[in-house]
């Protein structure tokens, strides 16, 4: 199957292909001209829009399919800002739905019992159900230089590339305008109306954060900030220089702590592993916190030194998030909460 077109497999296709979904003889048929659906799904109004699509990704990659996608399949955050810029998806992976049943902060404002959930945690992709959708595309993000697809599983990646073309957008080492462009650019391509007021009105809006933040950095320089992340035997304490969300921060003029590279060679660059007992190695008067389902949020932190910490003990401790959703709207409240906290901040370090 050529990279640049999808192939499309009916759902009546897929049935017979083995009753409960025979993946093999699905993977096998990949390619046949007599698989393509039309589908009797309802197409979206971008769907229905006449002539090819294209879109470069920034691996380099071009994908090129005879309409724009109907059947969209996303990582959930990718699919988060689609919806803010008014495009659906039909399925998802990645943290989507909490043990509660509510939505996972990365969710955004999808309804999320109107998607597809193809896998909730690292790890899971399910095959048959991504097959199911009949998708025109997979779109998701990566964190490297070498354009690995965020939470496609390393040992299915070829399986599910047969199924459709992939366009991600990179997180990796750059500046948060950047990929936030470029899933402008995508939601734009998929028909999105770029033009209307909430979307226009959400960049103005961060924009206006983002002056509020330098002029913050400006007055307060002496205010240092500690990007962290709580697991059960380590805190994780963030360098700058690869995260999108940091490396703009630290460009607007925010003072962060900073791991030597040594510290962060184990990580490849990305944070420096602390055992709780060396919590506070870093003096900091703000602490940002990941706030990834995936990790110990800060009222659930009962270790000793964390509690002791100055920037916990004077209430200075925020929320992080190093999987922002790529939509203006997402982005504002971001920016908006580490200014505030800065020009409120109490020199406690």
């Amino acid at each position: 199957m050529s990279n640049a077109r999808a192939t499309h497999l009916s759902r009546r296709g897929i049935l017979a292909a083995g009753g409960a979904l025979g993946l093999g003889a699905v993977l096998a048929a990949c390619g046949d001209d007599d698989a393509k659906s039309g589908g009797s799904d309802k197409e979206t109004a971008a769907a229905r829009k006449s002539g090819p699509w294209t879109f470069k990704d920034d691996r380099g990659t071009t994908v090129k399919l005879d309409k724009i996608p109907a059947n969209i399949v996303a990582f959930v955050g990718v699919g988060a800002a689609l919806h803010d810029y008014g495009i659906s998806v039909k399925g998802v992976f990645g943290p989507t739905k909490l043990k509660n049943g509510k939505p996972d902060v990365q969710a955004g404002d999808m309804d999320i019992s109107k998607v597809t959930i193809l896998g909730n945690t690292w790890g899971q992709f399910n095959i048959e159900k991504y097959a199911a959708l009949a998708p025109d595309v997979l779109l998701t993000t990566t964190f490297d230089a070498a354009g690995t697809l965020w939470y496609v599983p390393e040992e299915s990646k070829d399986k599910i590339a047969k199924l459709a073309p992939s366009a991600a957008v990179s997180m990796f080492d750059r500046q948060i305008t950047t990929p936030l462009q470029r899933m402008w650019e995508l939601a734009e391509s998929l028909g999105a109306d770029m033009t209307a007021t909430a979307v226009t009105d959400a960049k103005k809006r961060f924009e206006a954060a983002s002056e509020r933040l330098r002029k913050a950095a400006k007055a307060r320089p002496e205010i240092k900030v500690l990007a962290g992340s709580a697991a059960d035997t380590v805190f994780y304490v963030s360098g700058s220089n690869l995260s999108v969300d940091l490396e703009y921060y630290k460009a607007l003029g925010v003072n962060f702590v900073e791991p030597s590279a040594a510290a962060l060679k184990a990580s490849g660059g990305w944070y420096e592993n602390l055992s709780w007992e060396n919590a506070d190695k870093y003096p900091a008067d703000i602490i940002m916190m990941d706030d990834r389902s995936a990790t110990i949020q800060p009222a659930d932190i009962t270790e000793a030194t964390w509690k002791a910490l100055p920037a916990v003990k004077a209430g200075q401790v925020i929320s992080r998030s190093p999987e922002p959703i790529l939509s203006y709207d997402k982005c504002v409240p971001m920016v908006e909460s580490l200014a505030k906290a800065i020009e409120s901040a109490k020199k406690v370090s």
